[in-house]
């Protein structure tokens, strides 16, 4: 039976990082709080430090610690946990992370996964009003967290939790792949040029010619037209009242949702205040808010789908217009002109008027833009698939973890659940 445990009954051992002395290379590496994030460890942000001084072996990292990011607002609260070591490394942190070491490598994963599905409360655990301050330990310490005693039952827990986790990670990096394809594509067709000609060669570096263009101020394809986005789709204003209908479950894109999720959410009529854009398969939804944020939404084919007014929706003739205007909306230029045109009394709080922003100009051919929309369509529909299926699987283990650690499923309702999210073409939702 699980029972409530505090932090510091779980816990064997606490204790702070040092204050580095960074050198360029040598055999510790030592972590700082950039690299705790997203409940993982980002060597990428890692610096090293002095190996000539001995350390006390408490500090040198084990597999199984927990990190804490002990300072900084927006920072501190973070949690992650050493997975692995680099091999012929030793590994240490800065003074500003927290470590905490309990008997056993399960135990670690489960205290840890605990201490993540907290980490917006853990975030206020601060000295002092700015945030600014210590990380209060005794705060962390007198936490509550459902723990099962008994380390098989660790174990079974630990190993569900982290094979959703290895699931999400492996769609996350299939997707990283499949963008960076689309974009690349993109790059060589659209901005270097080298499109297939009738030949099915590279059409700049083959010859094929190129004319000056003054509006661009640079050379474009012969035979390629000047458009702004006004003349290659049209922008729907087409609204509704949800309050209307106050029990229908709308599909609703906002501006907090798609920020912390990538999707919509799922509202009920009369929880949504104020008048939303109609959205349908053809469109596109890119914010007008703080352009820089770049929030660019490849709507699904769902019914009952609105979004909120700070998007503007790009209304599209076919799936070929689609895919070609969702990697211009997404093109680095094109975000760097909607930044500069963006105004706004805050700096924080910006808008690019819809009309200034499908005013912005490209070099187009019809032809080549549907075939390029034609030829990515599987990689955006793949990405897509492995997008959602990343929420579902995020919201299932954020879902199971508590019930998990108090004992209120059983292992055999979790394959359940992980059924359901498994079938092809099912929303998953939880009762």
């Amino acid at each position: 039976m699980s029972n409530w445990r505090r932090v510091d009954e779980i816990i064997t051992y606490y204790g702070k990082g040092v204050t580095p002395k960074y050198v360029d290379n040598s055999s510790i590496i030592v972590l700082n709080q950039k690299c705790v994030r997203n409940n993982k460890i980002d060597y990428s942000f890692a610096q090293f430090i002095d190996d000539s001084k001995v350390y006390n072996e408490d500090k040198i990292l084990k597999i199984g610690d927990i990190l804490i990011n002990s300072t900084g607002q927006g920072t501190a609260g973070r949690v992650a946990m050493v997975e692995y070591i680099p091999v012929g490394f030793r590994l240490i942190v800065d003074s500003h992370i927290l470590v905490l070491r309990t008997n056993n490598f399960f135990e670690s994963k489960c205290l840890n996964y605990s201490l993540f599905s907290i980490e917006s409360t853990l975030q206020t655990f601060m000295d002092g009003s700015t945030g600014q301050g210590e990380f209060d330990k005794i705060r962390l310490f007198n936490v509550n967290v459902g723990y099962p005693k008994d380390n098989t039952i660790q174990q079974k827990i630990a190993k569900v939790l982290s094979d959703l986790d290895a699931k999400i990670e492996l769609n996350s990096k299939i997707n990283a792949e499949l963008e960076a394809m689309a974009k690349t594509l993109y790059e060589y067709w659209f901005v270097q040029f080298d499109f297939p000609d009738t030949n099915g060669k590279p059409y700049k570096s083959s010859g094929g010619e190129m004319v000056w263009n003054e509006e661009l101020k640079r050379e474009i394809p012969e035979g390629w037209k000047v458009k702004e986005l006004s003349k290659l789709t049209d922008v729907s204003n087409d609204s509704l009242n949800p309050m209307l209908d106050p029990t229908k479950e709308f599909r609703h894109y906002s501006i907090p949702t798609f920020d912390s999720t990538k999707n919509y959410g799922i509202e009920k009529g009369k929880d949504i205040r104020s008048n939303k854009f109609k959205v349908t398969e053809s469109d596109i939804l890119v914010s007008k808010l703080n352009p820089w944020f770049k929030r660019v939404i490849y709507p699904e084919n769902k019914s009952d789908l609105i979004c909120s007014t700070e998007f503007v929706v790009w209304r599209t003739s076919s799936s070929e217009s689609k895919n070609y205007l969702f990697m211009i909306a997404n093109d680095p230029s094109f975000t760097t002109y909607c930044t500069i045109s963006a105004t706004g009394t805050s700096n924080s709080h910006k808008r690019v008027n819809p009309t200034v922003m499908m005013r912005y100009r490209i070099a187009h051919n019809k032809d080549v833009a549907n075939f390029y929309g034609k030829k990515i369509d599987s990689i955006l529909k793949t990405l897509l698939v492995k997008q959602k299926e990343n929420q579902e699987l995020a919201s299932l283990r954020d879902w199971l973890l508590p019930m998990l650690m108090n004992g209120q499923v059983t292992m055999g309702d979790v394959e359940e659940q992980l059924g359901m999210v498994e079938e092809s073409g099912n929303e998953y939702k939880r009762n």
